[in-house]
């Protein structure tokens, strides 16, 4: 058996990758065409850049900022700026100036690497405001106060020996990264992790599901975020080979092309399959044979979930006329599916079971590295996140809330010293989560400490799960729970559209706008019908008495969505506050 590859810093990953000398390491899109970055080639691109940076005097403990969304170049400047010992921080490209404004002058970067002309712009307003030098277009720019990615020369012999000796140099405690949280409440944090961190985690998450190089996966939650990024780079340690997808609107065309034998997402990704699926059995005949169908999957879940293949006659028809259409919609031949960034919900991780889908849920924060706890094969449990990974630590405060303790444990808020000293108790971080532990190890996340409602009867009440619930509908795009302080609890959904708009459309109801639409009375019922539904589950405090449905979609670049897919509770309840008002008022 031969010895697994060192991984101590994230510049052991780069080396270990580049080592494997494989033909293809990536894959991005390119005039319309899949192009592939070889070992070598990615080796000579990192080189070259790290080369630049060193020949401008930006040097380890320095900070760059990489503004940009999924692709090649993204990886390549995070790995030059690794190299050399500088902290890079990494901003999304969906915010606006003015947050990133607040990120390059917090962190202090030197440098900004940029994706294109839309995000240069963006820069350009704020540059004045920064200490920013240069600015590294990863686009082809013909503008002589920028410079392009594909100008910077190849780094001579001499350089990579110096760069190499540099990188080899880094130590686990060194920082790596700046990572600003999403700022669902106040100013984003910047969250410092080390080489280490990052790398103690990667020891126990991906490899356990034995990935090789003939395995291939999509890069397309931003790489701005931890979970996309640790995912990366355990593909890059293992031999998996990256697919970049920048946009997510192009995330379907891309996995039809690319076929991924891994999916990682986001639990809003797995929503929009199942709420497409149902969407498509409307008819009598279909819905007959969608809960036939999910009848016989029911009868499976346990072979499902312990990774082996449903067997029998029964089994194999049903999953000729639904499950392997499922299974298409992912590409057809994902092995392994895995899901984190925010609470799956235990109705549609049962759907998936099912229809002879596993999905692996883990949990973690950016603090964290992320990962703390990861469901596996051989050690799953449904509706848990998983059990704590080795060297993680984790108890339950008095109040209930999960505290942790590790050498994934960021090493704190970069220069916010107050707040870091609060993110701790007696050397455990404060995860903010209400969690349960049972009596196998398996982790439940019950909700966000402060975003429990407390009602003016004194009643506390977890929105998250309720919320998970009602997104299994397809009906509903997004909903936020109201109640805090008030006597009882409602809710606000933000339909989807495309769906409504075609059951309207095939009960006769007439409309000209969203506005009208959603005041329908049929359509009032409609809701309040899916609402009636889960209140029967609940306990008497819980029940959702009341409705309010608006018109919008919420979106990242409107402000009610973090970039990593979280509704922004605080925006929401400043945003509907006149309606929300009237409908307490009307009550």
């Amino acid at each position: 058996m031969t010895n697994p590859p060192k991984l101590g810093t994230l510049n052991d990953i780069f080396f270990n990758s580049v080592a494997r000398g494989l033909a293809r390491v990536m894959t991005c899109k390119r005039d319309g065409k899949w192009v592939d970055i070889s070992s070598r080639e990615l080796y000579s691109r990192v080189m070259a850049v790290a080369s630049a940076l060193h020949s401008w005097k930006i040097g380890r403990g320095e900070r760059v900022a990489i503004l940009s969304e999924n692709r090649p170049e993204w990886q390549i400047a995070d790995f030059a700026c690794l190299m050399l010992g500088i902290v890079d921080v990494p901003i999304y490209s969906t915010l606006t100036a003015e947050q990133i404004s607040y990120m390059l002058k917090n962190s202090g970067a030197r440098l900004v690497f940029l994706s294109t002309a839309k995000q240069l712009e963006k820069v350009r307003k704020v540059a004045g405001e920064t200490q920013i030098e240069r600015i590294v277009m990863m686009d082809e720019q013909a503008d002589g106060h920028v410079i392009s990615f594909g100008a910077l020369p190849m780094a001579t012999p001499e350089a990579i020996a110096e760069i190499e000796q540099q990188a080899h140099n880094i130590v686990p405690s060194d920082l790596a990264t700046i990572i600003y949280t999403s700022g669902t409440t106040g100013s984003p944090k910047g969250v410092m992790l080390t080489h280490g961190n990052i790398a103690s985690n990667l020891h126990h998450t991906l490899t356990l599901f034995s990935p090789t190089s003939s395995d291939i996966s999509i890069s397309f939650l931003p790489l701005s975020h931890i979970t996309a990024r640790h995912v990366d780079y355990g593909y890059l340690q293992d031999g998996v080979t990256l697919a970049y997808c920048p946009f997510m609107d192009d995330l379907s065309q891309t996995i039809r092309e690319i076929r991924p034998t891994f999916m990682v997402a986001v639990p809003r990704v797995y929503e929009k399959i199942y709420n497409g699926t149902l969407h498509a059995l409307q008819g009598p005949r279909q819905q007959r044979m969608y809960r036939w169908a999910l009848g016989i999957g029911s009868a499976h879940v346990a072979e499902t979930l312990a990774d082996e293949p449903p067997h029998g006659w029964r089994w194999l028809l049903a999953d000729k006329l639904l499950f392997s259409h499922i299974r298409a919609a992912f590409g057809g031949r994902a092995r392994a599916f895995i899901s984190g960034g925010a609470p799956l919900g235990w109705d549609l991780a049962a759907w998936y079971a099912k229809v002879g889908i596993c999905i692996y849920e883990g949990y973690g924060l950016t603090e964290t590295s992320p990962v703390i706890a990861l469901n596996i094969p051989g050690a799953h449990k449904l509706g848990t996140v998983g059990k704590p990974l080795p060297e993680v630590e984790v108890k339950l405060a008095a109040d209930g809330e999960l505290l942790v303790r590790g050498p994934n444990v960021f090493q704190g808020y970069w220069k916010l010293p107050e707040e870091t000293a609060n993110a701790f108790v007696d050397g455990w971080f404060r995860t903010g989560d209400i969690a349960s532990i049972d009596s196998d190890g398996y982790i439940t996340i019950t909700d966000r400490k402060k975003d429990l409602i407390k009602t003016s009867g004194g009643k506390f009440i977890a929105p998250q799960p309720l919320e998970t619930a009602l997104k299994t509908n397809a009906l509903i795009a997004q909903v936020v729970i109201l109640g805090d302080r008030r006597k009882f609890p409602a809710v606000l959904i933000a339909p989807s559209f495309p769906v409504l708009e075609d059951w309207a459309r095939q009960h006769s109801i007439g409309f000209s706008s969203r506005a009208e639409l959603i005041r329908n009375s049929q359509i009032q019922a409609l809701y309040e019908g899916i609402i009636e539904e889960l209140n029967r589950r609940l306990a008497q405090f819980e029940k959702l008495k009341k409705i309010l449905l608006v018109e919008d979609e919420f979106a990242v670049e409107s402000g009610e969505l973090t970039p990593s897919l979280k509704v922004k509770r605080r925006v929401i309840n400043e945003k509907y506050r006149r309606q929300i008002e009237a409908l307490y008022s009307e009550a």
